[in-house]
C-alpha cells in the first residue's frame, strides 16, 4: 500500500491550495464581493498579483511579506491560514490512510466501513475548511457569512444521504421492542414486522434533527439572554455555525464544541477584563471560538464522548 507519507503529503499540498481560496474567501466575502472577479490584487494599490506571487506561503516569506509594487506589509494572516489549512487537510490524509489500510488489511468489518470513514473523512475535512475561514471572518469583521455555514449545513446532509446509501439491508435500523406494536418499514427484506426506522432513514432523519436541534438551542439561549439582559447577546450567525458542524458532525460533537467555544470565550473575556481592556457589556467574537471549539471535536471530540459516556456507565 502506499506509504502514509504520501497521504500526509498530498493532503498538505491540497491544503495550501484550498488554503490560498480561504483566503480570498476571508477578504471578501464579508464585504459581499465577488469571489472571482478581480483576480488576486492588492487591496491597497490594487496591482494583479503574479503568479509567482501567489504561491501560498512561499511567496508571503520570498516577498518578505510586502506588496511587490507599493511595498505596503502582507498580514501574516495569509501564511498562517495557508500553513493551517494545509495541517488540517494532512491530518485528514493520514487518517484516511488508516481507515484504508484497516480496511484492506483485514476486511473484518461491516460492508459499509470503508465508504462511511471515507466519507466522514471528506465531512471533517470540508469542516475544518469552513471552521477556519469562519474563525478568522468572525475574528477580523464580526460576521458570519451565510455562503459558509449555510452551504456547510447542506454538504453535511448531502455526505450524510450518501452514506445511508452504503448501508447494508438491516444495518442501523431502529428496531421496536419484541412481542409489542408491530411495524413494518417499505423496502426492508429482511423485516421482522417490528422495524421503526430503516438505517438510511435513521441516519439522515438523525442528522437533519441534529442540526435543527442545535439550532433551536442556541436559539433558545440568545432569546433567554435577550430577555435576562435586554440586549443582543449571541447573532443568529452562531447559531447557524453550530447547526453546520451538528449537520457535518452529529449532535453530540456539536454540543462538545458549544461547550469548549463557551468554555475558552469565558476565559479570554475574563482575561480582558482583568486587564481592563473589557466591561461587562463589551462584546466577544464568540464565533471564533465557537469555530475552534468545532475544530477540538472534529479532532478528538468521539474519543472525549466515548470516555464520558464509559464514565458514566
Amino acid at each position: 500500500m502506499t506509504p502514509r507519507i504520501v497521504y500526509e503529503a498530498a493532503g498538505f499540498v491540497l491544503g495550501l491550495i484550498f488554503g490560498s481560496f480561504l483566503n480570498v474567501c476571508i477578504s471578501r466575502l464579508p464585504r459581499q464581493a465577488s469571489l472571482v472577479r478581480p483576480g488576486s490584487h492588492c487591496p491597497e494599490c490594487e496591482a494583479p498579483i503574479r503568479w509567482y506571487d501567489n504561491i501560498p506561503v512561499l511567496s508571503w516569506f520570498l516577498l518578505r511579506a510586502r506588496c511587490r509594487d507599493c511595498g505596503q506589509p502582507i498580514p501574516w494572516r495569509y501564511p498562517v491560514v495557508e500553513l493551517a489549512t494545509a495541517i488540517w487537510f494532512a491530518i485528514q490524509a493520514a487518517r484516511l490512510h488508516t481507515v484504508l489500510a484497516f480496511y484492506f488489511s483485514s476486511h473484518t468489518g461491516p460492508s459499509s466501513y470503508a465508504p462511511f470513514a471515507i466519507l466522514a473523512n471528506i465531512a471533517t475535512a470540508i469542516l475544518g475548511f469552513l471552521l477556519i475561514g469562519l474563525m478568522v471572518m468572525d475574528w477580523q469583521t464580526g460576521l458570519l457569512p451565510d455562503s459558509f455555514t449555510l452551504t456547510g449545513i447542506l454538504l453535511g446532509v448531502c455526505l450524510i444521504g450518501l452514506q445511508a446509501v452504503f448501508l447494508g439491508p438491516t444495518e442501523d435500523q431502529i428496531l421496536l421492542p419484541e412481542n409489542r406494536i408491530h411495524l413494518t418499514s417499505a423496502g426492508i427484506p429482511n423485516d421482522t414486522g417490528n422495524v421503526f426506522l430503516t438505517g438510511p432513514e435513521a441516519l439522515v432523519g438523525g442528522r437533519i434533527l441534529a442540526a435543527l436541534g442545535a439550532f433551536l438551542l442556541l436559539l433558545f439561549i440568545r432569546w433567554l439572554y435577550r430577555k435576562l439582559r435586554h440586549r443582543e447577546g449571541m447573532g443568529l450567525g452562531d447559531a447557524k455555525m453550530l447547526a453546520m458542524i451538528a449537520a457535518l458532525l452529529g449532535f453530540w460533537p456539536a454540543m462538545l464544541s458549544f461547550f469548549f467555544g463557551a468554555l475558552a470565550a469565558s476565559i479570554y473575556g475574563v482575561f480582558l477584563v482583568a486587564r481592563g481592556r473589557a466591561g461587562s457589556t463589551s462584546k466577544l467574537p464568540f464565533g471564533s471560538f465557537l469555530a475552534a471549539g468545532g475544530l477540538i471535536a472534529a479532532q478528538v471530540g468521539d474519543r472525549i464522548i466515548d470516555a464520558y459516556a464509559r464514565l458514566l456507565r
